[in-house]
This record gives structure tokens, C-alpha cells and sequence, in this order.
């Protein structure tokens, strides 16, 4: 009797286990949004399964570097592929800045690309309506609208002589809007029965991916029509930032960093950190010293082309800063010469070297998300474009926002620009305004008698 009694509880005690467990199972499936009663769940999706992505290694270093372990064989190909790339960079960079901002607009598209074919992988949405095409015209759609508006602010003489973009930039935003309306609507008439949660989801993918990439590839733009300086020194620092830590953490690392990225330790993040404060320092003392670095990139109405020439800002003009009283000891000076845009380089370094890496975490959590090695396979040994751009977009978002609070200040010929387009009788208040305030402050007096 004991021994049915032991035998029926333990079937009791499975059955509650069992229980528990499928209870366990729907809380998950409801915690991501999936219902077994849903007619549009697992199913619909194909699963989670992996975006398959290779490392297409050329078979020339295959063969040269056969005989060595799949560790070094990573170091020979990331160091071969990434001095490739940095001479592209010096490449582009001599080609100037058209060249740079058609460069911008490859990675940009690229980038779009990587991050929406995961998606339709991922979803097994390549048979929906429209969706392919509806994708790539939202992305036509919001680059004419942050290109519009940046021709419209730096080339405004250009916009006002031609009457065709004139047209075009005064009804800019309503053009920009009415295509977007367009797409929205093309969107819902493509909604089908049995697919609307699929097709929300990619919806969404698209506008976020939009968001990230599209963005932030204009506020590179931006960056570089400050000057030369603040598109190279970011990009480079970040740069610096990749491989050193990287070369830190494959010949000191020991403790690991982070768990989205195992292979990231605290030896590399740290050696990262004071090598690229140090090589900011360095190219900034370099490049402040040339004009096509320094000046902002303009337009020229005469040639109808780009020039850099100006007189250099306080910013590249040396100047001499008392050492602290601490460091006169040790380094045996009391003041020394640099640029003032050193002295911001620092913050752009520190911002590359600190914060910049979280970019690349958070590429890290999404493709572990995926379950995928990288966004794809263009680089050997480094992956997608995203997988090498993913820090920078985050950087060129602080550089812009660091420019508009630390350093631009108003623009006077841009100002000239919009008040020669007002009508005589605007001019003619503005001039009077001007003059009455310039009265009451002493200036045109002063200016009169001189």
C-alpha cells in the first residue's frame, strides 16, 4: 500500500512538473509576444533561425597563410585587410570632399542594405507585397529630404539663381512630406490578411534602421562642412581606437569586458583609451596647421566648386597654456604651444575611446539577437560595412552635437545670403533696425569719425 501510495504521488509530482514546465514555456512565448492561439505567430516567422553568414577569406591569404593557427591567420587578415582600408581612406581623403560626401552616401546605402536583408532573412519576408520596393523608396524618400535641406543651407546662392531649385527649396518640406504620405498609403493598401503582424514588424525595422543609418550619415555631412578636420580626426580616432584595443587585448588581454562581446577585455579597452587620447593629440597638432584641414568646406558661385581657403579661427592659431604646477616638475616645462583644438581633440578621443565601443556592443547584442556572426560578409576578416561603421555613427552624432554647443556660433555670410532674398521694403527695416541699434551702442559713431 506504501509503495502505490509513494508511486501515485510521484506521478503527481512529474504531472505538476510537466505543468509548471508548460506554463513556463506559454509565460515565454506571451513574454515575446507569441500566443498558441495567434494564427500568426512561429509559423509565420519560420522560426529563429540564423541568418548564414561566411567569411569569404581570399583564397591567395587562404594559401599564404595555411600553415598558421586560426588565431594568427585572423591577425595576419584583419592587419591586411585593415591597412587596405586605411589607404582607401587616405585615398578619398586627397580626392577632397565631394568625393568624400559620395563616399558618405555608398556606406550609407550599403548599410541600409546589410541591416534590411537580416531582416527579411530573419522574418522570411521576401514574398511580401511590395515590401522590398517600399522599403528602398522610404530610404529615397528621407534622403531627399536631409539632402534637400542641406543644399538648401550651403549652396543657397546656387538655390536662388537657378529657378527650377528654387521652386524645389521653397516647397521642400511639403514635397518631402507628400512622398512619404505616398509610401505610408502604399504601405496600408499592401496589408494582407494573415500577414499584418509580419508586415508591422518590418514596417518598423525599416523606419528604425532609417533612423540610425540615414540619420546619422547626414550628420557626417554636416561635420564635414564645418571643415576637413572634424570628419578625419573622429573617424580616425575611432579608427585608432578599433585596432588598438584590439592589439591590447591579443597580446595583454585577460580579463574579459563585457559579455555581449566575450573576445573584449579591460587590458584592451584600457590601452584603446590612452592610445587614442595620444594619437588625437598628435594628428590634431598636425592637421591644425593646414588650411584645407581647418577651413569650412564652401561653395563657390564663380567656379561652381568646393574651396577650403580662409583665414585659420583662434581654434588652429598656436597658442601658449601654463602647465600645471604639478607636471612643471616632472616634465620640466612651465607653458607649451598647441592648437586650442587639441585641447577639444581630447574630448573627441575620450568620447571615441569610452562611449564609442558601446556602438559596437549594441551591434554585438543585435546580432546575437540574430544569431549572426556579422551584418555580412563584404570584409574578409571584419565583416559587413555595418560591422566597421557601427561606432561611427554614434561618434558623428556627438561631434555634431559638440560643434553646435562648444563651437559654431552665427554665420554671417549665411545671414547676407537670407537677407539679400527679402524684398526691398524687409531690407530696407532690417537696415534700419541695424543702424539705430548700432546708434545706441556707440559703434557707428565711432565708426563715422574713423
Amino acid at each position: 500500500m506504501n509503495c502505490r501510495r509513494e508511486e501515485k504521488k510521484g506521478v503527481k509530482r512529474s504531472q505538476a512538473v510537466r505543468n509548471s514546465s508548460s506554463k513556463e514555456s506559454e509565460s515565454e512565448n506571451k513574454l515575446d509576444g507569441e500566443t498558441a492561439s495567434d494564427s500568426e505567430s512561429k509559423s509565420e516567422f519560420g522560426g529563429s533561425s540564423p541568418v548564414p553568414t561566411s567569411d569569404d577569406t581570399p583564397e591567395v591569404l587562404n594559401r599564404a597563410l595555411s600553415n598558421l593557427s586560426s588565431r594568427w591567420k585572423n591577425w595576419w587578415v584583419r592587419g591586411i585587410l585593415t591597412l587596405a582600408m586605411i589607404t582607401f581612406f587616405f585615398i578619398i581623403i586627397y580626392l577632397g570632399p565631394m568625393v568624400l560626401m559620395t563616399i558618405v552616401m555608398c556606406v550609407q546605402i550599403k548599410c541600409f542594405h546589410e541591416i534590411i536583408t537580416i531582416g527579411y532573412n530573419v522574418y522570411h519576408s521576401y514574398d511580401l507585397p511590395w515590401f522590398r520596393t517600399l522599403s528602398w523608396y522610404f530610404l529615397l524618400c528621407v534622403n531627399y529630404f536631409f539632402y534637400g535641406e542641406t543644399v538648401t543651407d550651403y549652396f543657397f546662392t546656387l538655390v536662388q539663381r537657378e529657378e527650377p531649385l528654387r521652386i524645389l527649396s521653397k516647397y521642400h518640406r511639403f514635397i518631402s512630406f507628400a512622398l512619404y504620405l505616398t509610401g505610408f498609403c502604399m504601405f496600408v493598401l499592401s496589408l494582407v490578411k494573415k500577414h499584418y503582424r509580419l508586415q508591422f514588424y518590418m514596417f518598423g525595422w525599416t523606419h528604425v534602421t532609417l533612423l540610425i543609418v540615414v540619420t546619422q550619415s547626414h550628420l557626417i555631412i554636416h561635420n564635414l562642412f564645418e571643415g576637413m578636420i572634424w570628419f578625419i580626426v573622429p573617424i580616425s580616432c575611432v579608427i585608432c581606437n578599433d585596432i588598438m584595443a584590439y592589439m591590447f587585448g591579443f597580446f595583454f588581454g585577460r580579463t574579459p569586458l563585457i559579455k555581449l562581446s566575450p573576445k573584449k577585455t579591460w587590458e584592451g579597452f584600457i590601452g584603446g583609451f590612452f592610445s587614442t587620447v595620444l594619437f588625437g593629440l598628435l594628428l590634431s597638432y598636425v592637421m591644425s596647421g593646414y588650411r584645407c584641414f581647418t577651413c569650412p568646406v564652401e561653395f563657390n558661385n564663380d567656379t561652381n566648386s568646393f574651396t577650403v581657403d580662409c583665414e585659420p579661427s583662434e581654434l588652429f592659431q598656436l597658442q601658449e597654456y601654463n602647465i600645471p604646477v604639478v607636471l612643471q616638475s616632472v616634465l620640466g616645462w612651465k607653458t607649451v604651444r598647441m592648437y586650442p583644438f587639441q585641447i577639444h581633440s581630447i574630448a573627441l578621443s575620450t568620447f571615441a575611446s569610452l562611449i564609442g565601443p558601446f556602438g559596437g556592443f549594441f551591434a554585438s547584442g543585435f546580432k546575437r539577437a540574430f544569431k549572426i556572426k556579422d551584418f555580412a560578409n563584404t570584409i574578409p576578416g571584419h565583416g559587413g560595412i555595418m560591422d566597421r561603421f557601427d561606432c561611427q555613427y554614434l561618434m558623428a552624432t556627438f561631434v555634431n552635437v559638440y560643434i553646435a554647443s562648444f563651437i559654431r556660433g552665427p554665420n554671417p555670410s549665411k545671414l547676407i545670403q537670407q537677407f539679400l532674398t527679402l524684398r526691398p521694403d524687409q531690407q530696407l527695416h532690417i537696415f534700419n533696425t541695424l543702424k539705430a541699434h548700432l546708434v545706441d551702442r556707440g559703434v557707428l559713431g565711432s565708426l563715422e569719425d574713423a
